[in-house]
């Protein structure tokens, strides 16, 4: 469980970083990189299935799958 936080946490913390674009005039924060949704979905589905497409496939639908994981865990 500590690898798994610690894991997501790293993820979290790139997507923050590298998924910024930050101008003077504008209040857009993210334009570009991948949600939280999508990181947290690919961590969950690894941690469950060990499997890269699994992997991407909920990664694409995020936070549907990230509701559906919580619901059956």
């Amino acid at each position: 469980m500590r690898k798994l936080t610690l894991l997501l946490f790293l993820l979290t913390m790139t997507t923050i970083v590298f998924g910024q674009d930050f101008t003077e005039n504008t209040k857009i924060v993210t334009t570009s990189g991948i949600g939280l949704g999508s990181v947290i979905a690919v961590v969950a589905s690894w941690d469950r299935n060990k499997s890269i497409l699994w992997a991407i496939l909920h990664g694409i639908l995020s936070w549907f799958y990230v509701i559906y994981f919580a619901f059956t865990r």
